[in-house]
């Protein structure tokens, strides 16, 4: 007699004790809870922040290649030398920073792991990180689980723009570390060089290290620079950078990202990294370096998703929506005031089950649920799926 899967799992005995969780406030994120909704309503998901259309055929050859090649066992820990050449031929080439391949330079499984890994190597029970809200949420967990406080910098719209004056009131003896994140997920702000300015000058003469989320690194608009951490010398002595294959060559489900910093803070990070992960799969190492030949690839990318966020601005344009600045990311922030009072929660449930298209609360990365009626919505996605989400989202 066959038995269910249901049946199965109530025979199961149960744990003996109640579990304290290390996470207690911790539940599914808002953007399975979206995509889940948006596939069970059949709606375009502009929700989640991925593509909707491949990479280059010539970065699948590659791994074929490799495969076929025979390196298919263990990486080196740190990674592959050719891809850890590769990232600091580049970062060299765009900042003017040089990291040592072999001790300053690190691929990870992913920029949230290289993120977690950061945390969980350099933060002790009871020290104080800075974040700013609102916050990617993987940040606050990383830091709760190693005993840390989480010290929240607010960030408010319609311009998301640091409150350096708060900042500095904020740090005490306390504080290890400063976590930023630009360009901005998910209000799309970039940092500017007077950001970066204001913040070396917080640290300086500090023990404060800076874990910086630049996954979007490639994705700045309207002639803007990106202000990566490694373009500025005394932030770079003290900061360990992250950023994403993911993001760069439309490979989000290939979970590849790396780290770059000095090598006492790399030291400690792959102190925790030999463990957590110990290496990425081998033959996309090797694809991504003989990717990263052609600087073109990731030099272009900024007018590739310009374009983009035009064509959606464009045909939103006869919308609702008021439309705030997109900087840079893929990310574009809409207020829906104009259309509805409700929660943001309740708004963007709604507009996926009545007008078939998901899309992000932003009160989800505020701690306090803070709601300004602001929705985020991808538009890494293909005119087609955008002109077909912008009908729809016309008529609300």
């Amino acid at each position: 007699m066959l038995r269910s899967a249901e049946h199965d799992l109530h025979a199961m005995p149960h744990f003996p004790a109640p579990l304290e969780s290390r996470l207690p406030n911790v539940g599914t994120t808002i953007f399975t809870v979206m995509s889940r909704l948006a596939q069970e309503c059949g709606a375009i998901n502009l929700s989640q922040g991925y593509p909707d259309f491949n990479a280059e055929d010539v970065l699948f050859e590659r791994v074929a290649h490799w495969m076929r090649a025979g390196h298919n066992q263990y990486a080196p820990m740190a990674g592959v030398a050719p891809l850890r050449e590769a990232i600091a031929g580049k970062v060299a080439a765009l900042y003017g920073t040089e990291y040592h391949a072999e001790a300053e330079v690190t691929v990870t499984a992913g920029a949230t792991q290289a993120l977690f890994t950061a945390v969980a190597a350099l933060v002790h029970p009871g020290d104080e990180v800075i974040v700013f809200e609102p916050v990617y949420d993987s940040y606050a967990p990383a830091i709760e689980l190693q005993g840390g406080r989480v010290v929240r910098m607010q960030l408010a719209a319609p311009d998301y723009r640091p409150d350096w004056g708060a900042v500095a009131e904020a740090i005490t003896p306390r504080t290890r570390m400063i976590m930023i994140n630009s360009p901005h997920n998910p209000t799309a702000m970039v940092w500017t060089a007077g950001d970066m300015a204001r913040l070396a000058a917080l640290t300086h003469g500090t023990g404060i290290v800076i874990v910086s989320d630049e996954v979007y690194e490639h994705i700045v608009f309207d002639g803007r620079r990106h202000e990566s951490c490694a373009r500025h010398p005394e932030l770079a002595a003290r900061s360990l950078i992250v950023s994403s294959f993911g993001k760069t060559y439309h490979i989000t489900g290939w979970k590849v990202g790396y780290v770059v910093g000095p090598r006492e803070l790399m030291a400690e990070f792959r102190k925790v990294h030999q463990f957590n992960v110990f290496t990425v799969n081998t033959p996309v190492q090797l694809a991504l370096a003989d990717y990263m030949a052609d600087a073109a690839r990731h030099e272009r990318l900024a007018a590739f998703y310009e374009a983009k966020r035009d064509f959606f601005r464009e045909a939103l344009a006869g919308s609702r929506f008021e439309l705030l600045p997109s900087s840079g990311t893929y990310f574009q922030l809409a207020r829906f005031g104009a259309i509805s009072d409700e929660p943001d929660t309740a708004f963007v449930q709604r507009l996926t089950r009545d007008t078939g298209v998901a899309a992000i609360p932003v009160s989800a990365f505020f701690a306090d649920g803070r709601d300004e009626r602001v929705i985020r919505f991808c538009f890494a996605k293909s005119e087609a799926t955008l002109a077909a989400a912008c009908e729809r989202l016309r008529q609300v």
